[in-house]
């Protein structure tokens, strides 16, 4: 595969066509490149989304469960808080009541209901010992009805007023817890719509990122589409051109055979050329040297040998 590649990269520069298929290429794989890394990074970013989420649920699941025990106290406190609420109404009308039957005063004598008493306890004393007439007897029973009457209101009211603070007391302590009890309420109704107002945020981020992943996704497979596309150009184009080069190579190794050929059969003729123009040159030394001998010359040891020589190699 390298070797189809490095042979288109050398003979690109001569064909405009496969020059402008390889920049396709390479942008292609540009675009399958940065697919897979958006792939990767929308990855890790769905992981922390995922893992906020459970986290986000967990405390959703956490406010929920105080709220519903805080739903409970209240469930149980507040209607003692409205009945205690009712009961001090009731108490503080009470007290009015005798407040209004006793005068405005009676509130300043409450505190003097000892002394009262011992009032009460002298007039008796003076009806019984001393010598009284008849218009003083009636004066300090008269006053005697009066003090008793006043005594046992402002005891009455002493007693009220003592019920009062017992529930008004117990009615602060329970309005303080009922008070914090709708806070925490409030509180964690704040914290769920908060938390939940983030979760579906979250929750879209998600789907957005799924979705995001899926188009990416496609994209790469579709770039990766490309690319066995163009690999398949590439690859006939490699297949004909080294079918091209082998040819050439083909060519050149018949031309150089041809050549040899051709060189041995003109080396061939040449030296049979050569062998020919010796044989005659040879035949007429001979013819030469036969005549000599006719002729009663003496002969050199070379004119000897094309006379003789002939005859001993026959």
């Amino acid at each position: 595969m390298s070797t189809t590649k490095n042979n288109i990269s050398v003979s690109s520069s001569e064909d405009p066509n496969l020059k402008t298929l390889l920049e396709f290429k390479k942008g292609v794989q540009d675009e399958q490149k940065a697919g897979d890394k958006r792939i990767e990074e929308i990855n890790n970013k769905l992981e922390a989304v995922k893992k906020q989420i459970d986290v986000e649920r967990m405390q959703l699941d956490e406010m929920r469960a105080k709220l519903k025990k805080v739903n409970e106290e209240k469930d149980v406190d507040y209607p003692k808080f409205v009945e205690m609420r009712n009961s001090l109404m009731e108490a503080k009308n009470q007290m009015k009541s005798l407040d209004d039957k006793v005068g405005a005063k009676s509130r300043k004598e409450r505190s003097e209901m000892h002394g009262l008493q011992k009032a009460l306890e002298q007039i008796e004393r003076d009806i019984q010992i001393k010598k009284l007439s008849k218009d003083e007897e009636r004066k300090l029973v008269a006053r005697s009805k009066e003090i008793a009457t006043k005594l046992h209101t402002l005891k009455i009211a002493h007693k009220k007023e003592g019920q009062y603070r017992e529930i008004s007391s117990q009615y602060d302590d329970l309005k303080g817890k009922v008070n914090r009890i709708f806070k925490l309420k409030e509180e964690y109704g704040n914290k769920i719509g908060k938390l939940k107002a983030s979760i579906e945020a979250l929750v879209n981020t998600r789907e957005s990122l799924y979705e995001e992943r899926r188009q990416t996704i496609h994209q790469v497979r579709e770039a990766g589409a490309k690319l066995e596309m163009v690999e398949t150009q590439l690859n006939a184009i490699a297949f004909k051109k080294s079918r091209m080069a082998h040819n050439e190579v083909r060519q050149k190794k018949q031309k150089e055979v041809d050549e040899r050929r051709v060189a041995r059969q003109e080396a061939m003729q040449e030296r049979q050329k050569r062998d020919k123009e010796y044989q005659e040159r040879w035949n007429e030394l001979k013819e030469a040297a036969l005549k000599k001998m006719s002729s009663g010359e003496k002969l050199t040891f070379d004119e000897m040998k094309l006379i003789f020589g002939d005859a001993g190699q026959e």
